[in-house]
């Protein structure tokens, strides 16, 4: 990546601006903007997410917005309400209070000097999410947004569920707001108040996970903030920008599908990162297009960003199954619209365990599967950080507990772009199952890399908002989408369909082991193909501009590790994921990150489901020094799940706050 130093307009950077807001409450901003801004006003750019401004994702943000302001904007990155340094309580995810006081930010931005009225927001994650969010009220003065790695759906296609299964991630997200919810804000920005401010946070923000289990199906909850409700209210220009290694891909494909202004998709290679971050690479240069968007949607330039295709997507190429890649083999390829009319659909019959031309004649199987709870242990993360070796292993150890269907050695090479399907018809033998579908690149050498793949909750088969159970014995017709997908099959490998009723940790377990019969004479398999061309597409070198010092303290430990005891039959997927001890040199800031993760079971015992999280945060400057020690347990039997968790904080050495929770919810077809 280049770092960038020398911009056209020198800069100004504000460390700390207080925003307030109609009800008395302030908000913490950091502001860049070019120096002459006071006399010659400029469009403002808005990133509004509580991941702490001050030392969370300061270095991240150093890597833009300075360059932005640079390039004639005034970057504003806003922690939210009861985040970070701004005053109030976080209490959940886009509650209507936080779309409202994005909106009051933006009022206060136009009545600034230095804006000329013309404001922008980007984001990635909440901050893409709040970024659809806030464009689907019409703020009359936002006119565009970037929102990347951002959802339309937030029970369908988001952390908490896939196709009506619980994901495991869902945990994992809520400890992770837990911690940072946990922590007080900078004395050095607060002031004495810092102390009440911090007990308020930690007597008020709750247990999310506890909100998030008691909304199983697709309620109000989860319709609220969803811009899928009704795509019409977001008018203004949009980019929608992913990775394939991110859990929001799919996002972007509707997006263009359904928004009806003028809008763009990006996605390459990457994981939940910024592009010109971008892990798995190659990363991009995401600012320099950004700058072009910005340019035209907030200064009325041509910058030709609106004569590029409406899809710009990474076609990978297959490579062998890994956890963690540096980069991602592949070509840019583009689509003038989405849908693109030149996606043909292919179909594959399912035969007794092999896939088969749709003009082969097949005869009736039936198969049974009953699948163990080790299948799952090998999947990845639902939404890969590329902060540890987070991606899929090689899939023939999955693949001995599912039902498995391959091609013979493929004659050409195929590219597919978009979402396959898989259309089944099966019975069960209990009111509750799921299956995970998985399809995935067999390599000469029988290596198998995991393309893409799907979950469902079988209760969900017809809907997400009133799901039925289960007759058992009784046949149903079942379509699973999977994850959108750019991936390039080469002549001579094989396309293998692995079918399993668990998927633990990824998602959690049904009540019980389901045992599931599919019938082969009426499934298929529906494969998005792409004619293999060219396209003379080149996005520009990552730039970025300089980020502030950082000094490590104590080294960080990643990684993931898979626990079998076979004595006792029980397995553990360990996670860590331990930034170390490190300094912030401008700001004298010392810094610790650590966050352990174990998902474990017993035998092929459903009920023995487990997860449990682990972080520990603290913050130290001279004499001031705090922690935060954070735990959450998540279990289970056949009729409700349990939710144990701890919080304990520290001044200095002594506890100053303790409290505990310990719930038990019902499961409703989950």
């Amino acid at each position: 990546m280049k770092i960038v130093e020398d911009f056209p307009h020198r800069l100004r950077h504000i460390e700390h601006q207080w925003i307030p807001l109609p009800d008395g409450v302030r908000l913490a901003a950091r502001i860049w903007m070019p120096d002459s801004a006071e006399t010659v006003p400029v469009p403002a750019i808005l990133e509004y997410i509580p991941y702490r401004k001050r030392d969370g994702v300061r270095l991240r943000d150093e890597t833009m917005h300075p360059y932005f302001a640079g390039h004639g904007y005034a970057c504003v990155r806003v922690d939210i309400r009861g985040s970070g340094d701004s005053e109030g309580i976080l209490c959940d995810e886009y509650l209507q209070q936080e779309l409202e006081d994005g909106v009051a930010i933006i009022e206060w931005l136009i009545q600034q000097r230095w804006c000329d009225g013309n404001v922008g927001m980007i984001g990635i994650s909440w901050g893409g999410f709040n970024g659809l969010q806030i464009a689907a009220l019409q703020p009359p003065a936002l006119k565009a947004i970037v929102s990347v790695c951002s959802t339309d759906d937030r029970y369908a296609d988001d952390v908490h569920y896939m196709g009506g299964c619980l994901l495991g991630d869902n945990l994992s997200w809520a400890s992770t707001m837990f911690a940072y919810n946990s922590l007080p804000p900078d004395p050095a920005i607060v002031g004495d108040k810092w102390r009440d401010i911090w007990r308020k946070r930690l007597q008020g923000s709750g247990l999310w996970l506890d909100t998030w289990l008691q909304h199983q199906h697709r309620d109000e909850y989860w319709r609220h903030g969803s811009i899928c409700e009704d795509y019409a209210k977001v008018i203004i220009p949009v980019m929608a920008v992913s990775g394939w290694a991110d859990g929001y891909s799919n996002a972007v494909f509707r997006l263009l599908t359904n928004l009806q202004g003028p809008r763009l998709g990006l996605i390459g290679p990457w994981g939940h990162k910024y592009p010109h971050l971008g892990v798995p690479g190659p990363a991009i240069g995401f600012l320099q297009e950004c700058l072009r968007w910005w340019g035209k949607w907030l200064k009325n330039q041509e910058t030709g960003i609106m004569a590029e295709p409406m899809l710009r997507a990474w076609m990978l190429d297959s490579m062998p199954p890994s956890t963690f890649y540096h980069q991602r083999y592949g070509r840019w390829i583009s689509e003038t619209r989405w849908p693109s009319p030149d996606i043909v659909l292919r179909t594959y019959k399912l035969d007794e365990y092999r896939l088969v031309d749709e003009n082969e004649d097949v005869a009736e199987h039936v198969l049974t599967l009953q699948s163990p709870l080790s299948n799952g242990l090998f999947a990845g993360k639902w939404c890969s950080y590329s902060a540890t070796p987070d991606l899929p292993h090689d899939q023939r150890e999955e693949d001995g507990g599912a039902l498995v269907f391959t091609t013979a050695p493929l004659l050409e090479t195929l590219e597919m772009l978009g979402a396959p399907v898989l259309e089944l018809e099966l019975s069960a033998d209990r009111p509750v199952a799921m299956i995970a579908v998985r399809l995935s690149d067999m390599q000469p050498d029988n290596k198998v890399t995991r393309v893409t793949y799907g979950i469902l909750n079988l209760t969900h088969r017809g809907s997400h908002t009133n799901p039925s159970p289960l007759q058992p014995g009784k046949r149903y017709f079942v379509r699973v989408q999977l994850n959108d997908v750019a991936q390039r099959l080469p002549k001579g490998h094989r396309i293998r369909i692995a079918v399993s009723s668990s998927y633990f940790p990824l998602a959690w377990p049904p009540p019980q082991s389901a045992q599931l019969r599919v019938y082969t004479a009426n499934s298929r398999l529906l494969l998005p193909i792409r004619a293999v061309r060219e396209d003379n597409i080149c996005l520009p070198e990552a730039e970025a501009s300089a980020s502030g010092g950082k000094h490590q303290l104590t080294e960080g430990h990643h990684n993931w590790r898979v626990i079998r005891e076979l004595d006792t039959d029980f397995s553990t997927l360990e996670v860590i994921n331990d930034n170390g001890i490190y300094q912030l040199e401008d700001i004298d800031l010392t810094v610790q990150r650590k966050t352990e993760e174990w998902y474990s079971y017993q035998g092929d015992d459903f009920s023995s489901a487990r997860g449990e999280t682990l972080w520990t945060r603290s913050l130290k400057r001279g004499d001031w020094q705090i922690k935060t020690v954070t735990r959450t347990v998540l279990h289970c039997d056949e009729n409700n799940f349990y939710l144990d968790a701890e919080l304990d904080a520290y001044e200095r050495d002594k506890r100053v706050f303790s409290k505990n929770w310990n719930r038990r919810i019902k499961r409703n077809l989950v």
